[in-house]
């Protein structure tokens, strides 16, 4: 998939999102890069225990946010092209699982942990 078709499928997946979502997102900017850098890698427990990082919160939590926040740069959420791509099948996977992977980071940036993040799911099964 070339990169302007993956970053159509990422902005109609933030475009999907639920109002009080995005109402809700305060200074983030979300990207598309091919793949992680190791730097990234290391910052992400999850990517490293299965070996492929699909995305990647950068900031301060909301919940981490003082009085004092302000005037500083955008928070960031990575989406990784390739790796996504490594797990789909066609355009139809790519965007479910970007869909899937910009909610567990916007979650991040809610503050929610990986660890509660698991709870849910197991909650949902």
């Amino acid at each position: 998939m070339d990169y302007e078709r993956f970053n159509e499928l990422v902005s109609k997946a933030i475009d999907a999102l639920p109002a009080e979502f995005l109402d809700m997102l305060e200074n983030v900017d979300v990207v598309v890069e091919d793949n992680p850098t190791p730097e990234q890698m290391g910052k992400a427990k999850s990517g490293e225990e299965v070996g492929l990082l699909l995305g990647l919160y950068e900031g301060v939590p909301q919940t981490r946010r003082t009085t004092g926040y302000s005037m500083v740069l955008p928070d960031k959420i990575t989406m990784f092209q390739k790796p996504i791509e490594v797990i789909c099948r066609n355009d139809e996977e790519v965007y479910l699982q970007v869909q899937k992977t910009l909610k567990h980071e916007i979650a991040h940036h809610f503050g929610i942990s990986d660890e509660r993040l698991e709870e849910f799911e197991e909650k949902k099964s």
